[in-house]
């Protein structure tokens, strides 16, 4: 069912600048996205493989790099964080699927501002441009961590890379929260404004309600971001006093001399600034970021665990009251990540509460994850496969959460490998999960072709299998002690002994990565070579599988579609298929 849709929001594009470079297509502008992800994660996977060499063979010659110095060590751990977080977890779900196919899943023509989110990409890629800019200065890169904790981010003299490199980098951030801003805003106006007849919000596919709540949480956290990033540039360069404690004399600047970096002669004195006062404001944004880059995953794992089982989701309001409360708790928890600051026993109390209670939502998720699953008609395809994968992952990496949730746990476990293992589980490699999942996916719509799936079942099992071979020792190393941020553990005996199985997680990361070469190979080629693909290859019910592959201009071919059954019928008794769209007549049996 259609009717005649209102004029486009803006003309079809004309010339290959404006058709593939500035583009207001929203299809365009969430390939730019994606493909801007798929270099960055490349970059950072380059740099946690050295971080691996380093960590085991501490002392080898590498090819154009040499030896690795510890202050290197942390830089590489420095721009490995901040690249992954930042610019894979947070661009690609969000900002690359989400702008391809919210529009089209809800049954608009384009998002609500066109310019807007051309401006947020290309602000973005000029984010990514300055951060990896930090590489290339006087200095290098800074290495004060992802975190960016002060005061060492916040002393310009601090060490190598915290001079203009560290400038950068709070730049780069900067400039990223402001495009992350612009396209919160627009995710959010076109679910509000744009939907098409009939597509009520509890209507709407999971991966919609998904987008919208991430958008919400990138509104509310990243104008926190932006606002820290600002005060810590003016600690750093005017001589201000909001991160560095009082009474400490230091050069603003350092510059570069024959013999190396010395300090310049400017000079600055603070007056009771607070280092805690930055842990308050990047956590306050650092633990919505965790469910922005997860929260996408959820809605992709949803999404494909009802399609390849051949079921309704089990508990579709459960599980959008469930994102909700997810958004809203993700707020209130930042605390936990500051147990070991000297924080009153009573914060940490309410704090540790609060992180216990948002493992509600996320278990209410998991157990209708599996009820989904339960007597499906499964088929194992590719998608599948990687959405089962998220599941898991997800699930494996929550479990240590609440060992972290308890202050007294989390003292002695904090600063160790439990903490890496954790946190890559369940925000890194699972959303990663998400966006392959996404990928092979949507692939047939956003290309015209199907990715070989031979390939990629073969991608999915070495990654499955490298991902908890990484990992889940981590958790072992963080019990027996293992410090996180050394550079090396041949200093200290009891750490020494750990290394074997830092030399076999160090084997399963090169051979993880080598699978990451077959994906791309199947990606690339596949553009080219794949089979052709139908309008609905995988028998879906959502918006986007009722029009053209690829979709037109304006999505559904001058027509707007009338929605008139939910996202997820499957399996409906006495209808002429095992599937109805949503565009399929009101008369049609639904459960």
């Amino acid at each position: 069912m259609a009717t005649t849709a209102p004029v486009h929001v803006h003309a079809a594009p004309q010339g290959f600048i404006r058709r593939y470079v500035f583009s207001l297509d929203h299809k365009v502008i969430g390939i730019q996205y994606y493909f801007l992800a798929l270099a960055a994660v490349f970059v950072g996977m380059f740099l946690s493989l050295l971080m691996r060499i380093h960590l085991v063979w501490p002392t080898a010659q590498i090819p154009l790099f040499g030896e690795i110095k510890p202050e290197t060590y942390l830089t590489l751990l420095t721009m490995h964080g901040t690249i992954m977080v930042f610019f894979v977890l947070t661009t690609a779900p969000q900002s690359g699927f989400g702008n391809y196919f919210l529009p089209i899943q809800i049954g608009a023509p384009d998002m609500a501002f066109p310019v807007l989110n051309m401006l947020s990409f290309w602000t973005t890629f000029v984010a990514f441009v300055v951060m990896i800019a930090a590489f290339f200065v006087a200095g290098g890169a800074p290495l004060h961590g992802w975190t960016g904790y002060a005061p060492l981010s916040a002393v310009p003299n601090s060490g190598p890379g915290e001079a203009l490199g560290a400038d950068l980098w709070i730049v780069s951030i900067a400039i990223f929260c402001i495009a992350s801003l612009m396209g919160a805003l627009n995710f959010i106006t076109t679910v509000l404004d744009l939907r098409a007849k009939g597509m009520t919000m509890m209507r709407m596919p999971l991966t919609v309600w998904a987008w919208f709540i991430t958008a919400i949480l990138g509104l509310l956290a990243f104008g926190v971001l932006l606002s820290a990033g600002i005060l810590l540039l003016m600690d750093r360069n005017l001589g201000t006093s909001f991160f560095v404690p009082g009474g400490l004399n230091f050069t603003g600047q350092l510059t570069v001399t024959p013999g190396g970096l010395s300090p310049s002669t400017t000079n600055f004195t603070h007056h009771g600034g607070s280092p805690l006062l930055w842990q308050h404001l990047f956590w306050f944004f650092g633990h919505p970021e965790v469910y922005i880059a997860i929260l996408p995953g959820m809605g992709v794992a949803s999404q494909l665990l009802s399609t390849f089982s051949r079921k309704p989701i089990f508990g579709y309001k459960a599980m959008v009251y469930a994102i909700m409360a997810i958004g809203i708790l993700g707020f209130v928890v930042w605390g936990h990540h500051m147990f070991m600051s000297g924080m009153s026993p009573y914060s940490a109390f309410a704090f540790s509460i609060m992180t216990m209670c948002i493992g509600v939502p996320s278990a209410i998720k998991t157990f209708n994850w599996l009820g989904t699953l339960w007597h499906g008609r499964i088929r194992l395809q590719t998608p599948m496969l990687f959405a089962i994968g998220f599941v898991s992952l997800f699930v494996s990496g929550g479990l240590s959460g609440p060992f972290l949730a308890q202050p007294v746990l989390d003292i002695p476990l904090h600063d160790t490998y439990f903490v890496v293992g954790h946190f890559h589980l369940i925000m890194g490699v699972a959303a990663i999960f998400g966006i392959f999942a996404g990928t092979y996916y949507w692939f047939p719509k956003m290309f015209g072709r199907m990715m070989n799936e031979r390939l990629g079942q073969i991608h999915f099992l070495i990654t499955l299998l490298g991902t908890y071979a990484i990992f889940m020792p981590m958790h072992y190393l963080g019990l027996a002690g293992q410090t996180r941020r050394y550079s090396q553990f041949t200093e200290v005996a009891y750490q020494t002994k750990l290394v074997p199985l830092q030399t076999f997680m160090t084997y399963a990361a090169l051979i993880t990565i080598a699978a990451q070469f077959l994906f791309l190979i199947n990606l690339f080629w596949s553009m080219r070579k794949g089979a052709k693909a139908s309008d609905n290859p995988w028998e879906s019910t959502t918006l986007e599988w009722s029009t053209a592959t690829p979709p037109p201009h304006d999505n559904f071919g001058g027509q707007t579609p009338v929605v008139s059954h939910g996202p997820y019928e499957y399996s409906v008794p006495g209808a002429p298929r095992d599937f109805i769209m949503q565009t399929d007549p009101a008369t049609t049996a639904t459960h």
